[in-house]
């Protein structure tokens, strides 16, 4: 444990001196990645936190939330998400958040990821849902895609126990998350697959991996080499634009600016997706990579214009 949280320090020490070589996103899952480690090293309690405690992500949780850790929506170790329950709710809306990290990397208890979106949100009764989903050094994102498809058909027959609404669940990804939820939201068949249901919608936290062909056979970091290999046909299944042959549920795609990827790969999407019928909004934001998702739940006009598009779809 001690060698491997080395490891992870100096890779982030490297990735930091090196930033022009491996840009945001590698380097915000290592972030991600050691917060994790530190929440998983914390005293282990019965699954479930008292109120008023302190959650893994440093939030206080409201009077009569909750937190309950760990819950298995799969076999493998890494199939787990945790929950946070704002107290005595009913029908309450759902978001699913999944964290980014290259693929590889990143922990579903990050507070960069975690933190200002549960303090944000669970006050104002909605169920924060983050989840975890299989990576290795030679990760499948097709088999990632697949883990929160499970997740989310878990979330939605969970739902009603937590106090939630099934129908209203809403999913959110960052960086590597934002893709995997993208390639739901194209092919919603990945969902019925593990056997969930249609959702409310989708928000997309700075993903430059809509057209992952496009990506492959260009200049790149060398990170999707690792995520997504040299077998094309798997660059087209992994691509959210290729697998969009239907009109997706709402999407509100949030783009950093700053990069020069993000948003040109955000417009070309959002483009085939209204051409098919869907309604898809861009919003780019003049922050980088890490700020897209930290800032996310902080008081701000970033805020407001997410809040604004989950009222379109009925939420408060």
């Amino acid at each position: 444990m001690k060698h491997s949280l080395l490891s992870m320090v100096l890779l982030l020490g490297f990735l930091g001196y090196f930033p022009s070589a491996f840009g945001g996103p590698l380097r915000d899952g290592v972030e991600d990645r050691l917060e994790g480690r530190r929440a998983a090293a914390q005293p282990e309690g019965a699954g479930e936190m008292d109120p008023g405690e302190l959650s893994t992500t440093g939030v206080r949780l409201p009077p009569e939330g909750r937190l309950e850790r760990d819950l298995p929506y799969g076999d493998d170790p890494q199939q787990r998400l945790d929950v946070y329950i704002p107290g005595q709710v009913k029908a309450a809306p759902v978001i699913l958040m999944v964290h980014g990290g290259a693929w590889m990397i990143g922990d579903k208890a990050a507070s960069a990821f975690v933190a200002n979106k549960v303090a944000h949100w669970l006050p104002k009764g909605y169920v924060i849902v983050s989840s975890n989903y299989r990576m290795s050094r030679r990760p499948n994102p097709l088999e990632q895609a697949d883990d929160i498809a499970r997740a989310l058909a878990f979330v939605q027959a969970k739902a009603i126990s937590w106090g939630g609404d099934p129908a209203r669940v809403l999913l959110l990804g960052h960086s590597a998350g934002a893709h995997l939820a993208s390639l739901l939201a194209a092919d919603q068949r990945i969902v019925t697959g593990q056997g969930g249901a249609p959702w409310l919608g989708t928000i997309v936290l700075d993903s430059a991996a809509f057209n992952v062909v496009e990506i492959m056979r260009s200049k790149h970091y060398g990170f999707y080499d690792r995520a997504f290999g040299k077998d094309r046909a798997l660059w087209t299944e992994a691509s959210p634009y290729h697998r969009l042959t239907a009109a997706p549920a709402p999407m509100f795609l949030v783009c950093s600016s700053r990069r020069s990827d993000a948003c040109p790969q955000a417009r070309v999407f959002s483009s085939k997706a209204v051409e098919l019928g869907g309604r898809v909004t861009v919003l780019p934001m003049d922050l980088t990579h890490a700020q897209v998702n930290q800032e996310l739940g902080r008081p701000s006009e970033y805020t407001t214009a997410v809040e604004d598009f989950m009222r379109t779809l009925g939420l408060h």
